[in-house]
């Protein structure tokens, strides 16, 4: 292609991982043209460095954890490379083909290269040969770039080439000895899919008094309390201080604030993400380019004339979450359509977030909530009640396994009576919540709830309990 030849569409999406790909799919449905630039793999972070692979690598120690709580059954070690092999076929050999047809299915044009904004509805396109290509918006352009990992100005550690998710779920061998630095679901996940499959010696440094402190205090503490067992040793209110490695891929010192340095085989850095903002363009069209893109409850960027940049997924900030990506992703899709025709825009936009994202940590045992915690709720206002219960005494949970060890709470708005979060820690614990997703965000009075029966023996009768508990 020519270094400016352009092209003309109704939407050009830049990003083609989960959220990009739901954006073209819905504006396509919705009787318009589009384009979508991708400068890695089509189907993105998720699908290739972070949710897939992960999950793929966890699945082995789960099932091992969950065989062993079982009388007269046992396994024997994990073949690891069999476990590397089964990640590789679930990335697809990190060829997307597969993703590349379906983009063309829908149809929409893919656009290799690395995609900026130049100007109002404006991309240009960068190949790796350094060719260029400027494509033209009809409607809108729609960002949906992602995050990056968030590397901490700790001295030395950016020069030491530590690991973050996506190097991690990408590994082709296990360190004997790791150092994980944060304490949130990257870390927590992938310090046990580590440990789990061969890390003689895992240590996870952590700033804050604990593990997983966006979520209910007793989720990390029942996790804590399991990779204690595992041999995982977690160290809160741990500063680092220096990090060393003389040779590149050699071994790595972890100097800290307080007591005898860390020598690990490898080290991952998991301390948050940032929006994927800079060397966007954003300057071109008058917003700054290292901040997310504040949009509004259509998803359309705010600040910007003529309303035809929208940004979705986790360069907006919102919620840093695939499947809120996607959820964005598709009420964005449908609002571009409906202002194109002219029509009334859905009546359902961006609801879900407001009530609180579900989210799932995949570890042993398995964290999941939806909604607000009961210190969140309480911040924002609510006069609440918090009922707990002891998930291992669930008949269900009892017959999943001896040591069967869990907890439920409902934060409940006493004004309402309806659900305001919900938290399940424990083993399986992550089929409970789209029931729980539910009634949260459908607001379903807890009175009603009480007519939906569980099924015994199942780990979901907990929902009969926490209402019984509840007084109802």
């Amino acid at each position: 292609m020519e270094a400016g030849v352009a092209d003309e569409f109704d939407v050009i999406v830049i990003g083609a991982g989960p959220a990009g790909e739901n954006v073209v799919d819905r504006a396509v449905r919705g009787g318009l043209t589009a384009a979508i630039v991708e400068e890695r793999l089509a189907g993105g972070e998720c699908s290739y460095w972070a949710c897939v692979p992960s999950k793929a690598l966890l699945r082995p120690i789960d099932l091992a954890a969950e065989v062993a709580r079982v009388p007269g059954l046992s396994l024997g070690p994990i073949d690891v490379a069999k476990v590397l092999a089964r990640r590789d076929e679930a990335v697809s050999g990190y060829d997307d083909a597969g993703q590349v047809r379906w983009i063309e299915s829908v149809p929409a044009e893919l656009v290799r290269g690395r995609g900026r904004l130049d100007g109002p509805r404006r991309v240009r396109v960068t190949t790796d040969t350094g060719e260029e290509r400027v494509l033209t918006a009809r409607q809108a352009v729609v960002l949906a770039t992602g995050s990056t990992a968030a590397i901490p100005r700790t001295p030395g550690l950016a020069e030491a080439s530590p690991w973050t998710s996506h190097e991690v779920t990408a590994a082709t061998a296990i360190p004997e000895r790791l150092v994980v630095i944060g304490g949130g679901v990257v870390a927590c996940e992938m310090a046990q899919a580590m440990h789990g499959l061969g890390a003689r010696q895992t240590t996870v440094l952590v700033r804050g008094g604990g593990l997983l402190n966006r979520m209910e205090p007793f989720a990390g503490e029942l996790l804590a309390e399991s990779f204690a067992e595992a041999g995982i040793d977690v160290r809160t209110r741990t500063e680092v201080a220096r990090v060393e490695r003389p040779e590149p891929g050699g071994k790595v010192t972890v100097h800290l604030s307080e007591g005898p340095p860390l020598e690990a085989d490898e080290l991952l850095v998991a301390t948050g993400r940032h929006p994927a903002t800079r060397n966007l363009g954003l300057a071109s069209v008058g917003l700054p380019d290292d901040k997310p893109v504040e949009v509004d409850d259509s998803l359309r960027a705010t600040g910007v004339e003529g309303g035809w940049l929208y940004a979705v997924g986790d360069v907006n900030g919102r919620v840093l979450l695939t499947h809120m990506g996607k959820y964005q992703a598709r009420i964005c899709g449908d609002v571009i359509a409906a202002r194109a025709r002219g029509d009334e825009l859905p009546a359902m936009r961006d609801v879900a977030g407001g009530y609180g994202a579900p989210q799932v940590v995949f570890t042993d045992p398995q964290i999941c909530a939806v909604g607000r915690t009961e210190e969140a709720a309480r911040a924002d206002g609510f006069r609440v009640r918090v009922v707990d219960y002891d998930l291992g005494s669930v008949t269900g949970a009892y017959l999943l396994g001896d040591g069967y060890r869990g907890k439920a709470r409902a934060v409940v708005d006493e004004d309402r009576k309806v659900l305001l979060g919900v938290t399940f820690a424990g083993p399986g614990a992550a089929e409970l919540l789209q029931a729980a997703t539910i009634a949260v965000t459908a607001e379903v009075p807890l009175d009603r709830l009480w007519h939906a029966v569980p099924s015994f023996p199942t780990v979901s009768e907990v929902w009969l309990r926490l209402l019984e508990a509840y007084g109802l």
